[in-house]
C-alpha cells in the first residue's frame, strides 16, 4: 500500500510562490505516472499537472506557464513549483498515480492566494 503526503501549501499573496512537495512510501513509486491534482470550495477536483516515470510533463490550461511539475524517483517524491499565483489557484492541492488510484489520497495541502 502506497501512502502519499504533501506539504509545502501555505498563504501567499498574488503574484508569489510556492513549493509543493509529495513523499511516496514503498519503492513502486517511480514506475507510475503522477499528478497534482486540487479541489477549490465547491467544485469537482480537477487534475493540475502530471509527470511520467520518465520526466514527460502535462499541464491544465489554466496553469500552463506558470506551474512546473517534477520528480525525484531517488526519493519517492514529487513536487510542483507554482509561480505567479492568482486566487482562482486557492485550493486544497493532493498528489496521486495517474490515473488516481481512490486509497492513494492523502489529506492534501492547503494553498491560500490572498492579499
Amino acid at each position: 500500500q502506497v501512502q502519499l503526503v504533501e506539504s509545502g501549501g501555505g498563504l501567499v499573496q498574488p503574484g508569489g510562490s510556492l513549493r509543493l512537495s509529495c513523499a511516496a512510501s514503498g519503492s513502486i513509486f517511480s514506475i507510475y505516472a503522477m499528478g497534482w491534482y486540487r479541489q477549490a470550495p465547491g467544485k469537482q477536483r480537477e487534475l493540475v499537472a502530471t509527470v511520467t516515470h520518465g520526466g514527460t510533463t502535462n499541464y491544465a490550461d489554466s496553469v500552463k506557464g506558470r506551474f512546473t511539475i517534477s520528480r525525484d524517483n531517488g526519493k519517492n517524491t514529487v513536487y510542483l513549483q507554482m509561480n505567479s499565483l492568482k486566487p482562482d489557484d486557492t485550493a486544497l492541492y493532493y498528489c496521486n498515480k495517474q490515473p488516481p488510484i481512490a486509497p492513494w489520497w492523502g489529506q492534501g495541502t492547503q494553498v491560500t492566494v490572498s492579499s
